[in-house]
Order: C-alpha cells, then sequence, then structure tokens
C-alpha cells in the first residue's frame, strides 16, 4: 500500500476556506483505497506556524496513485488550491 501526505498552507488565511474547498474536491476521485482532507489544529508548540491542511490517502499501489493524479477533479483542484498556497510539502511512501 503507498501512503500519500501532503501539507498546504494558504497565503492568506482568508483564503482558507477556499484552498480546503479546492482540496475536497479529491474525495470525489474513485481511484483510492481511502483519502482525507483535515484541518491542522496547529497548536504544537515545537512548530506553531505549521501547515493550515493535510491531504491523507491510502493506494493500493503506484498505479493506482498515478490513476488518481490523472483525474480530471485532480487538475480541477490544482488549479483552484495552486494560487492561494504558499506551502506544500508531499511525501509517498510504502506501507506494510
Amino acid at each position: 500500500m503507498i501512503r500519500h501526505i501532503v501539507f498546504f498552507t494558504a497565503s492568506n488565511p482568508q483564503d482558507r476556506e477556499a484552498v480546503y474547498e479546492g482540496l475536497a474536491l479529491l474525495t470525489g476521485i474513485p481511484d483510492k483505497l481511502h483519502l482525507e482532507i483535515g484541518r491542522n489544529f496547529r497548536n504544537d508548540p515545537i512548530s506553531p506556524g505549521g501547515p493550515d491542511f493535510i491531504v491523507y490517502g491510502e493506494f493500493e499501489d503506484e498505479e493506482q496513485l498515478a490513476r488518481y493524479k490523472a483525474h480530471p477533479l485532480y487538475q480541477t483542484s490544482i488549479d483552484i488550491v495552486r494560487p492561494l498556497r504558499d506551502m506544500r510539502i508531499a511525501a509517498d511512501f510504502t506501507s506494510s
């Protein structure tokens, strides 16, 4: 299984809801085992300026992850979120 985790921060706090709504489109993509969009509590004293949102997904394999990224909703989400985001950090790893 592939775990896909992406952290996002909105450039402007006023755009947080628009970023969240753009990311939420990803849940409509069928090629996934599990996908959720979370709002960071932002209460960690070590990194108080942490990300605003987390995308967490689980995929059978790299092929399913590639199909997820090829879905039209993925590009729609990018088109909405990219102009409004400041930071994006993504990580994929194999989990047993």
